[in-house]
């Protein structure tokens, strides 16, 4: 089984003390709309339940609504992440989602594969192995995303399992960087294990980067700092084009698939601001700004924010709003508000709950799983805005 036509699919310093401040439990109406931002995000969730869940007890969703010919019982993995996020995003601003986030981090391990990918390291596989499913290829960048969840997830209550298995993925990360000097722009992290595939994606190295900083940040090991290091300035040299943004990949012969998403954008934005942090060279900190400049400009200014998939867009937004934690600015903050309303006032069904982002009126649970990540993280008070990726 290949899951990954699905997905090109789709595709269409102190934190010890941050953890700390970052378990109380927070005033969701801080900020003016903070909380109509939660009663919309519940709301969303609710209705991401209702159609979604499977009934089996298994904590697993469905990949979309219609099913299509052709659908797996469950969802592929990077969807489900999702949807453990949007509840971890909950719980900051609403501690009656413990359970909630409890169930959907069990469901979570149903992709887990202890005996590991081609490099022999453990990690999750892009669809739930036995009793649930059949495994399937490892993604580097599907990993990576239920690192930095993990990470937030420490960050938030300071929970040591979760920073644990934070700690085994990014070694499952580190083990898919490219030694071979005889390829094109040798390094780079490559997207995936399987064979089909030897690109070396945006996607597979800054997230990669962003949870070897938080991991530094937590830790203090100089080894987590070098690597993000590492990562960054292979993407930075390679795949960061002349605006200052940045294509999505590059293969063996040195091809750069230069179309630009919105995640590519923001993730960088996030590592650069982690890396002022680590350094506190204002170097990156200008960095961060200047994509992040550029990024909105391209995005918002131009009118593309609707060309992207609302799943990047949320990714790309909580970035921004990272770096805005540093220079206490609100533009990107108000952006994201504005995004989020458009969503809710023009894709969404009042009937369901759900939102249709094409004509035939379906819904991938990755999308409700955005829409909710949005107005959960309106929810957040800014000094919560620290812990985002």
């Amino acid at each position: 089984m290949s899951p990954r036509p699905s997905r090109r699919v789709m595709l269409g310093s102190g934190l010890a003390a941050l953890a700390a401040t970052t378990a109380t439990p927070a005033n969701a109406a801080e900020r003016p709309g903070a909380t109509r931002a939660l009663t919309r995000a519940r709301d969303a969730y609710a209705a991401l339940n209702r159609h979604f869940d499977a009934t089996d007890g298994s904590g697993l969703v469905r990949e979309q609504i219609p099913a299509a010919s052709g659908d797996n019982r469950y969802s592929y993995e990077w969807p489900f992440s999702q949807v453990h996020i949007a509840a971890l995003d909950l719980t900051a601003v609403d501690g009656q989602f413990e359970p909630e986030l409890a169930r959907r981090a069990a469901a979570q391990e149903h992709y887990w594969n202890a005996g590991g990918g081609t490099t022999r390291l453990p990690g999750y596989a892009s669809y739930a192995v036995a009793p649930y499913g059949s495994g399937g290829d490892m993604f580097y960048d599907d990993n990576e995303w239920v690192g930095l969840a993990k990470v937030q997830r420490y960050l938030q209550t300071g929970d040591t399992a979760a920073l644990a298995r934070a700690k085994e993925i990014f070694d499952l990360v580190k083990s898919g960087w490219d030694n071979d000097s005889s390829h094109a722009a040798p390094g780079g992290v490559f997207w995936t294990q399987a064979d089909w595939s030897h690109d070396r994606n945006t996607v597979s190295n800054m997230p990669g980067a962003q949870l070897a900083l938080r991991l530094h940040q937590i830790t203090g090991e100089a080894d987590y700092l070098n690597w993000a290091q590492r990562f960054y300035d292979w993407t930075n040299a390679h795949l960061q084009g002349p605006t200052g943004l940045y294509w999505d990949h590059l293969d063996l012969q040195g091809t750069i698939e230069k179309t630009i998403w919105s995640y590519n954008q923001g993730v960088p934005v996030g590592v650069a601001v982690l890396l002022y942090q680590v350094t506190r060279d204002r170097a990156y900190l200008r960095q961060a700004e200047q994509v992040a400049a550029a990024a909105y400009a391209y995005y918002v200014t131009q009118g593309r924010l609707f060309t992207q998939p609302v799943f990047f867009n949320s990714i790309f937004f909580k970035n921004l709003l990272l770096l805005e934690s540093v220079t206490g600015k609100d533009t990107y903050h108000w952006a994201m508000a504005d995004y989020a309303d458009q969503v809710w006032d023009t894709m969404r069904d009042p009937a369901t709950g759900l939102v249709h982002f094409d004509s035939a009126g379906g819904t991938q649970a990755i999308q409700q799983a955005a829409l909710v990540q949005l107005y959960a993280v309106l929810a957040w008070p800014r000094a919560k805005w620290r812990i985002l990726y």
